[in-house]
């Protein structure tokens, strides 16, 4: 409590006070008497609520949401929510952006070709698919996505762990020696698996609410996951680039097994997709750092993917590098759309393990990269609206063959180099694929595959450089070093899946842990101020003999009631009055001094479970029996029931039955869902669990006070007159 939160004194430690009065009496004498907890609800409390049955509560609760739905405004409002165009496009500065808009739209659009194709192939289905995944999902984030600089379309990342679903389920037979009939139902085979856990991912998102999960993704996981997928993305094209005959590694270890078998078919390499690839990666590379060290002075980043496949395919065309040197090409692509279709329910046991993961960095690595350019550009998001985009973006592009899509780091950071202002972008994207896939599709026909993959190995310069970050983490915080470090080794060496989830529970193991280390505080008071500091911060606190002051700076739960119960032992002598017969003066000694009064500090103990009130509730017992008067202050929460977990109950109901609230109560809704997980069972205010567990059979209301200032004025009234009131200073 600081100094300026009260017009009238309280009575200050080692300093004589004027007699008290009560809490109508201030304006007489100017000093107020210690604030209880019971006081504090009698004057200054809400009218207690009441608890309606469960079902009159849900039904009140749809029957206003209802209400609000039907109004005129709040339709027009949710309208907007849901379609955010209705909100930009409006005050759309068109003479300003459209030009932007337009180039930073075509030229995403143009590497979004090369781009899509390539990381088909990584996801182990025909290219013309990675065009699909280029177009449909663009188009739909355009209007119902609120990041206004962000890319959409085909991710790395989630190629590589869809393909390993992919060759998972559906393997390639032993030999691969396989007719064009055979190749076509292979092929649509693992199209439908792909789809299948776009489908299924994008439900996750969109119908089941699953964002909230997201929150539990770090951003040293993200960062160590996609920089460890980067390592597993360069290692699979090897087999591309070296014309290598050998069948996707799959499975835990994948990496090493991989780069066992470049090892042992390295004789049988191609000379000539050896060559292409070198070539590839000899222009691709330095055009890639060129547009970074000099996008200030480009009007336009240098699409040099565009220019490398045209120049490769007018060179295979030419010298009929695929029937001379049996170099690997793209093939026909079919002109148009796929035929919609619906994902058989069958397939949900088969890919469930394998859309959960997807669903959770779908959503983790697109709403991080919205809100980092929407910081830099002042403007601001909205999460759940970003968790609907993008799992309609998956459900409904899924019917079309596509694979699971998130925002791309790459384009993204292409779209703002060349001045992209709005989701306009994403329609002229769109209509740069819609050209190929409508028209210019042949003329990819006799395009390398080696080309591909040196564009999946140069698209992942970002990633590859985020562990330039390391020394500035290990500076920052060495448990976020170690949680990175942890997810990394686990991607690289084990696999993409199983990584995340190691390092998902590393971290939070990490959280657990940090609470478990904090040490209890013993506060004195500054001099002549109602301010009270731990000891240990300063070497000028005063302390009243016979009182201590201790604040417990952490949540109070089953991991940490152990260290609870240690601490307060052995700064109370508690461990000693259970061997020891009490003494004849009933009261704890630590050291040379007798402490007959206890303030415990609770404002920085969030919340409490079952394990952690029952501690409380025992050392407000071992105290009584110790004869030391046992004080609480500033406990979070109220002494009567306010419903409040019931209304979050009504609310979660709603969005599981209702598909949703309003805004705010979805935030509500994913925050308390957050903090149900780490690490208690319930989110009910400290006091009230308090008293459940039976702390007031032990102490009374006059004991729990709202302030530590009010329950130091108590104490002074409540030591004994043997003890003197002196200050003494901690040197």
């Amino acid at each position: 409590m600081s100094e300026s939160s009260s017009t009238v004194s309280s009575p200050v430690l080692g300093e004589e006070s004027d007699p008290v009065t009560s809490p109508g009496s201030e304006a007489v004498s100017g000093v107020l008497s210690p604030l209880t907890e019971a006081l504090f609800q009698r004057h200054f409390g809400g009218a207690e609520q009441s608890l309606d049955p469960l079902p009159d509560q849900l039904l009140r609760g749809f029957r206003d949401k209802l209400v609000r739905i039907c109004s005129r405004r709040e339709a027009w409002r949710l309208l907007r929510a849901r379609f955010p165009p209705l909100t930009w496009l409006p005050w759309y500065r068109w003479r300003t952006w459209l030009l932007g808009d337009a180039v930073a739209g075509v030229t995403v659009g143009v590497v979004h070709v090369p781009q899509g194709m390539a990381f088909a192939l990584l996801t182990s289905v025909p290219p013309v698919f990675g065009l699909y995944t280029s177009f449909f999902p663009v188009l739909i984030y355009t209007f119902l996505g609120t990041g206004r600089h962000l890319s959409t379309g085909t991710f790395a990342v989630l190629s590589l762990m869809t393909g390993s679903a992919v060759e998972s389920l559906v393997p390639e037979p032993p030999g691969g020696n396989l007719s064009a009939t055979e190749r076509m139902q292979l092929d649509l085979q693992r199209v439908g698996v792909a789809a299948a856990v776009a489908f299924w991912s994008g439900l996750g998102m969109f119908a089941l609410q699953l964002g909230f999960l997201a929150t539990f993704l770090s951003q040293p996981v993200v960062k160590a996951l996609t920089s460890g997928a980067a390592v597993h993305v360069l290692v699979s094209q090897l087999q591309s680039l070296l014309g290598l005959p050998f069948p996707r590694q799959i499975g835990y270890f994948a990496l090493f097994k991989t780069l066992a078998a470049v090892l042992t078919s390295l004789p049988q390499s191609s000379p000539a997709e050896l060559t292409i690839s070198a070539l590839s990666l000899a222009l691709l590379v330095p055009v890639k750092e060129l547009n970074v060290r000099f996008r200030e002075r480009l009007p336009t980043p240098i699409p040099g993917e565009v220019f490398m496949v045209l120049l490769a395919s007018l060179l295979c065309f030419t010298s009929s590098l695929d029937t001379r040197y049996n170099v690997q090409i793209v093939g026909s692509l079919p002109v148009g759309f796929p035929q919609p279709l619906i994902p058989s329910l069958s397939t949900l046991p088969l890919v469930l393990a394998y859309s959960l993961p997807i669903a959770l960095v779908t959503f983790a690595v697109s709403v991080s990269l919205a809100s980092i350019y929407a910081d830099k550009h002042s403007y601001t998001i909205n999460p759940n609206q970003e968790l609907l985009a993008h799992g309609v973006s998956n459900l409904v592009s899924s019917l079309f063959s596509c694979f699971p899509n998130s925002a791309s780091l790459a384009t993204t950071s292409l779209l703002v180099d060349a001045g992209g202002n709005t989701q306009l972008t994403g329609l002229f994207s769109c209509a740069v694929v819609l050209l190929v896939l409508l028209w210019l599709g042949p003329l990819f026909y006799y395009l390398p595959k080696a080309v591909l993959a040196c564009i999946n190995i140069s698209s992942m310069r970002q990633m590859f450089f985020q562990m330039q970050e390391l020394p500035q983490l290990w500076h920052i915080s060495k448990m976020d070093f170690a949680v990175w470090l942890v997810t990394w080794v686990a991607v690289v060496t084990l696999s993409v899946d199983l990584g995340l989830a190691i390092g998902v529970i590393f971290s939070m193991m990490t959280v657990v842990c940090r609470t478990q280390r904090i040490q209890c505080l013993v506060l004195g008071q500054v001099k002549g101020r109602e301010l009270f500091c731990p000891v240990r911060e300063s070497s000028k606190l005063c302390q009243v003999p016979g009182l201590r002051i201790f604040r417990y700076p952490a949540p109070l739960y089953f991991g940490t009631r152990g260290r609870f119960r240690q601490t307060m032992g052995q700064l109370l002598g508690l461990e000693k009055q259970d061997e020891e017969p009490a003494k004849s003066h009933g009261s704890a000694e630590t050291g040379a001094e007798l402490v007959q009064v206890v303030i415990l500090d609770c404002s920085g103990i969030i919340f409490v479970d079952v394990a952690g009130a029952r501690e409380l509730v025992q050392l407000a017992s071992q105290c009584s029996a110790a004869r030391i008067h046992l004080l609480l202050a500033q406990c979070n929460g109220k002494m009567h029931e306010t419903g409040e977990d019931w209304k979050f109950f009504e609310f979660f109901v709603c969005v599981c039955v209702c598909g949703g609230v309003g805004n705010s109560k979805r935030d509500e809704v994913e925050t308390r869902l957050g903090t149900l997980i780490i690490p208690s069972v319930g989110t009910a205010p400290v006091l009230g669990t308090l008293r459940r567990a039976g702390l007031l059979d032990i102490l009374t209301p006059e004991q729990l006070f709202v302030s530590v200032q009010d329950a130091a004025a108590h104490a002074l009234e409540s030591l004994e007159p043997l003890t003197s009131k002196t200050c003494m200073v901690w040197v």
